[in-house]
């Protein structure tokens, strides 16, 4: 994989400074996201970044892959602005979709549509599998980062609730990601209403 350009390190220096990014190496978030790349499964066609924040790793995968349809979901109006500002800069083709994913996951337009969810930094696993999984098609696949300490935190009977199957921790340049399966489509009452999720979660995290 070639060197990103100045220009997109740039703009994830200026979303650091803005607050959307945290601290660290520009080049390691880099390559942290394109783990997630290295990840997505062949003949994948579109892919969501849920909680794209400082836009990672949708921007990394959208301007590795032009191939791909790539969409930036957050629920704040600002990160969003910038969001919208940065692809304008890359010059990439992506699309940025502003408000919560308890109710954006219910938007005809969006429900189901996606081959790949990848996710960040969005929230705890019980959280993270309500909230993706109405977003991706029978068949597609939701790619999380995983910490490196963690042993089993995904319930097999919580994830079945929505439809997804964890196929387990996968590593790429010694950083570890989930993968899972969306095995059956999401059920229509998931997901639950705004807060829902983390209030009442549908499983316990074991660790």
């Amino acid at each position: 994989m070639p060197a990103p350009s100045l220009l997109l390190i740039d703009v994830l220096d200026e979303s650091r400074r803005l607050g959307f990014l945290g601290d660290g190496d520009l080049m390691f978030h880099v390559e942290h996201a394109r783990g997630y790349g290295a990840l997505v499964p062949a003949g994948t066609r579109s892919v969501l970044d849920l909680g794209s924040g400082g836009g990672l790793p949708g921007l990394v995968i959208a301007s590795d892959r032009p191939d791909l349809s790539v969409t930036l979901l957050d629920a704040s109006e600002r990160r969003c602005a910038f969001l919208l500002t940065a692809i304008d800069r890359l010059g990439i083709a992506a699309d940025v979709r502003c408000g919560r994913a308890e109710v954006l996951g219910r938007d005809a337009s969006l429900r189901g549509s996606f081959d790949v969810v990848v996710a960040r930094s969005f929230g705890a696993p019980p959280v993270l599998a309500e909230c993706a999984a109405p977003f991706i098609r029978e068949g597609g696949h939701l790619i999380v980062s995983e910490p490196p300490e963690a042993q089993d935190r995904w319930s097999h009977e919580g994830l079945t609730l929505v439809g997804l199957e964890d196929l387990g921790t996968h590593r790429h340049g010694g950083l570890g990601y989930r993968l899972l399966m969306q095995r059956t489509v999401c059920p229509d009452r998931y997901p639950r209403r705004v807060g829902i999720p983390a209030k009442r979660p549908l499983f316990e995290v074991t660790t």
